[in-house]
């Protein structure tokens, strides 16, 4: 081989280094930028993400804020319609309290009396109040209070109630006041 043949495979050895260095920088650079982009992706993603949650976070707590509001509310108020439905028979009541002093006729009386007595028992109905029913019936303790017990008149009364002495009531079938009763055994 001649030198000039050894000079030119020399300079094309150093061209493919030279070549070489240039790419391995070109590579590195890419891969540098690569991962700068996938860093600021991920960066990216995590802000999207954290802002989500924390929005999420703060719809629950105003959620849960309203929902105590309400239910504090309700529990205030649940009573307004009663209230507003028992006062028309409080206006009745005053009104017979006023003409009984003037009044001459009992009778008279007795019927306004019932008649508010009346208009009181449907206004518990409409709002889901009823009486527990103890005439001849067997004696019950998820509905009945016994308060004495007396030897039964007749066989057939043994275990019933005999006497009520204090009317239990019901809302929406469940037992607000036990009846108190008498029971034979």
């Amino acid at each position: 081989m001649d030198n000039k043949e050894t000079e030119d495979i020399k300079q094309q050895d150093e061209a493919c280094n030279n070549q070489t260095e240039e790419n391995k920088d070109t590579i590195a650079s890419n891969e540098c930028e690569t991962t700068e982009d996938n860093q600021n992706s991920w960066e990216q993603k995590y802000a999207t993400l954290n802002d989500s949650y924390v929005r999420l976070m703060a719809e629950f707590d105003n959620y849960r804020k309203r929902t105590l509001k309400e239910k504090l509310e309700l529990i205030q108020n649940g009573g307004e319609r009663v209230i507003s439905d028992t006062l028309p028979i409080v206006d009745n009541f005053e009104r017979a309290l006023s003409n009984m002093e003037s009044a001459t006729d009992v009778d008279a009386i007795k019927q306004g009396v019932e008649l508010i007595y009346n208009q009181l028992i449907s206004m518990l109905k409409q709002h889901g109040v009823k009486a527990i029913e103890t005439e001849n019936r067997d004696f019950d303790t998820e509905y009945h209070e016994a308060i004495t017990t007396i030897p039964a008149p007749t066989d057939d009364a043994k275990g019933k109630i005999v006497d009520c002495t204090l009317k239990g009531y019901m809302l929406n079938e469940k037992v607000i006041r036990h009846s108190k009763v008498v029971v034979g055994e």
